[in-house]
Formats: structure tokens, sequence, C-alpha cells
């Protein structure tokens, strides 16, 4: 574990997020942390927080001008003052909670008065910065605490939840470990003359670094559905006019939310709502679905479809089936392979007009029959929906899910860097050339956890956190 870096300063913040709440929290951190609130603090026991133990709490007021004299002791508001010494808090340094009301006039007038008495604001994510500095977190757990705040789903949350953990940060530590051992047997193995040596070394060395490479591809193969966990899935509604598109979106989100009339067209811009299913976040974009314009809307109408179609993780391609299949089905249809496609074949109350086998063949599967205006089968929808997504279920090296994309990207250059020296040693080039790249792999892995790292990165991690974390 790394030494606590020594920092002189004492910083401070608002911890609890902008605007009223029952409860709001001034956090500070740093050597004097204690000392700057006891200046401000009056007790009602009297006592000074100097001798506070750890984790203990202390009931009083924040005031104006404690033991000022002819000044008044003017009281600011009732407080609770939390107390966590080093290096048992978050930041491995004295860090102090002040609990008060939660408006936002009453927290501002208590961190000018810590800002008065010797701290200096927080820069954003500045606790979190200390927190790894100080080696209580590594860089992967530390940008999961920011995961966690931003999760949008139950999926998302959990993911964070196994990041700040440690789990990845064990397993990439298990990597670089094993890595380094191979460093050293290919590095040991330069100065061996006996070509027989050599060969068995060779061989051995490509056996380990094969397994190696397997892992680090595995964890590469969870990161599509650790992205979409961690960003939420974004669902595109398409077909032709009137087949219920919009019916569809009500029917998923269970409210009215896009306007629904038998007239053709209805919709002339796309609709966005989100929706948690099984856990995940989803974004369900209702559009147009019109082949040719008539005026400046619906010619703008199609731009956003085909730009929605474009981002999207996944599309929802409806049928009408109260009516036979068009050739407008079928030219909306082409327009869309290549995507992840679940079919529904709509209005199934009604009795259905529409050649299932066409649609079959149009789709190379089996379509989804549902009725939008009465429910049935939008729960069979929503099942569909996750298990296309998360087709091989979700899967997962020893449990983890690789989600942030700094990760993806570190990974990504790690596992070129073990290709090449696979390549290296079956083409019997020296043990040299396989050193090097063994190398930057290991350091590669390395950025991941912060074992090696620039201000530069840290910056820009920290940079996207609110100020108080």
């Amino acid at each position: 574990m790394p030494q606590i870096e020594a920092h002189n300063d004492t910083i401070a913040a608002i911890a609890t997020a902008i605007g009223q709440g029952a409860i709001g929290i001034v956090r500070l951190s740093g050597p004097h942390a204690v000392f700057i609130v006891d200046q401000i603090f009056l007790a009602k026991n009297k006592k000074s927080l100097k001798n506070l133990k750890t984790y203990s709490c202390r009931y009083g007021w924040i005031v104006q001008n404690k033991k000022k004299s002819g000044l008044e002791e003017r009281i600011i508001d009732e407080v609770l003052v939390l107390v966590m010494r080093a290096p048992s808090s978050y930041t491995r340094e004295d860090v102090v909670e002040i609990h008060s009301h939660g408006g936002s006039r009453v927290l501002a007038l208590i961190l000018e008065r810590v800002l008065e008495s010797g701290a200096r604001l927080a820069q954003p994510g500045e606790f979190t910065r200390r927190a790894f500095l100080n080696g209580r977190i590594d860089l992967a757990q530390a940008e999961a605490v920011l995961d966690i705040i931003q999760a949008k789903s139950d999926l998302a949350l959990k993911n964070s939840q196994d990041q700040l953990s440690g789990n990845i940060s064990r397993k990439i530590s298990e990597l670089k470990n094993e890595l380094l051992e191979i460093l050293a047997d290919v590095e040991a193995g330069i100065d061996f003359s006996e070509e027989a040596a050599v060969l068995n070394e060779r061989e051995n060395v490509l056996l380990r670094l094969r397994r190696v490479s397997g892992a680090v591809k595995r964890l590469l193969e969870s990161s599509f559905q650790g992205r979409l966990i961690r960003e939420g899935l974004k669902v595109v509604i398409y077909g032709r006019p009137n087949v219920g598109k919009s019916s569809l979106l009500n029917a998923i989100l269970k409210q009215e939310r896009a306007i629904v009339t038998p007239v053709a067209g209805t919709t002339r811009d796309t609709i966005e709502e989100s929706i948690n299913i099984k856990g995940l976040a989803v974004r369900l974009i209702d559009t147009a679905g019109i082949l040719k314009y008539r005026d400046a809307i619906e010619k703008e109408a199609i731009a956003r479809t085909k730009k929605a179609l474009k981002d999207c993780d996944l599309v929802l391609f409806v049928f009408d089936g109260s009516r036979p299949l068009t050739k407008e089905d079928e030219v909306l249809a082409k327009q869309v392979q290549g995507k992840k496609i679940i079919n529904i074949v709509n209005k199934n109350d009604k009795t259905l007009k529409i050649d299932l086998a066409r649609v079959r063949r149009l789709c190379s599967k089996e379509p989804l029959l549902v009725s939008a205006r009465s429910g049935a089968h939008i729960g069979e929808l929503e099942e569909e929906l996750f298990n296309t997504v998360f087709d091989k279920g979700l899967i997962s090296t020893e449990g983890l899910v690789i989600s942030n994309v700094r990760h993806i990207d570190i990974l990504k250059r790690a596992f070129k860097s073990l290709g090449m020296c696979e390549d290296t040693l079956n083409q019997g080039y020296s043990m040299e050339f396989a050193a090097l790249d063994l190398k930057k792999a290991v350091e590669t892995i390395g950025e991941l956890t912060g074992d090696i790292r620039t201000e530069e990165v840290l910056d820009r991690i920290f940079a996207k956190f609110c100020l108080g974390k």
C-alpha cells in the first residue's frame, strides 16, 4: 500500500447536493480539520473537539463569533459534528463533517466560517483524489466512486459497487504479477546459450502468455455489455406510420406519453423517454417512420430518425398485424439490417391479416406478437429486449464486467502488446524484443489501477467529480 502523502492544507466543501433538504453536510479533510471546526463550534456540553475520539459525534451550534470579547456570539445553525481521525477516514486524513439543516444559505454561511478559520475550498473530486494519493483506494476504485454517484440503474450500481470493492483491481493485479513473472523469466533466458534450453523457454513463455492474453480478451468481451450497463441501452421504435409505434411506447412506459390517433403520421418528431427494465436503464425513442417528406418539418423528422437509428443499440421494428405487409414495410426493414432487432407484430388483439410467413422470410427470425392497446405480451417483449442485448447472458470474467471507457482503452493497448510479444516469439526473434513488448504491456496495465500515472490523467479523472467528493 502506498505511503500516506503529506498535505499541509485542509480542504472543505459542501458535500450534499445543491438545493433544499432536511440535512446538509460541510466536509473538511486535512491536518487542521478538527482545530478549524473547534474555532466555530460551540458544544452543548461546552467541551472542545480536541480530545474527541474517532467516529464520535457531538451536538451543538456553529456560531459567528466564538469567545471574542465585545462581539455578539450569534448562532448560525444547530448542528451535529462528526470526527473521523487519520488514518481511519475516507481520505486517511483527519475528516470532520458538520451536519446542519439543508438550506443552501445556511450551508453557505457555515462554509464561509470554515474557510475564514483556515480551510481552503476543495477542488472537484479532491477528497477522493486524496483517498487515492494516500493509498486508501486505487485509481479504478476512485473512478467507481463517481460511477456509483452517476449510476442510472440497478445493474450499473451493482457493477460500480463491485469495482469499488476492488474486484477489478485484484484481477488486474493478478494479471500484472503474472506478466512480471513471465518478464523475469524472459530476461533471465536472454543469456541462455544452449539452443534447446532457449526453445523450451520460448514454449513455456508462449503458453503462459496465451493464458494472460485470454484473460484480457475475456475482460474486453464483457466491455460491450459493460458500456450498456453503465450508460444505458438506446432503443429505437421503428416502422411505417400508423403501425402503433407510439402506442407501443406508451404500453412499455405504462403511461400515456405519446399522442395516439388513427391518423397516420401523428408522430412527426422523435420522442424520448427512459425506463428501467430488469435493472437496466433503457432510453426509448419513438420515431416518425416517414419515407418521403412533404414539408420542412417532416424533412427534419426523417433526419432525426436516421441519426437515432445510427446511434442506437437496438431496434424494435413494428409491423401492423391488422393489415397486409406493404412495400413500405420491406423498404424500412432493409434500412435497419445489420442492427440488433426485435421484430414485433402489433395489434394482435385484432384479426391478423399480415402474412407471418412473409414476415419471417423478411426478418429471418420469428416475430413477437403483441397488442400495445391491451398490453398483451408486453412483458414478453421486455424479456426479449433484455435477452437480445445480453444474448449469451451476462458475460463475466469471474464476475467482472468492464464498463469504464478508460479501462477498455488500456486493456486494448495491453492486449495489442501481448499479441506483438507472441508474434515475436513465434517468429523466432530474439527474446530481447519479446521483453520490450512485455514491459510495455506491464506498464499499460499499471495505468488502470494508477500504479503508472501522470498528473494530466489524474486531473482529467477527478475533474468529473462534484465538489465535496
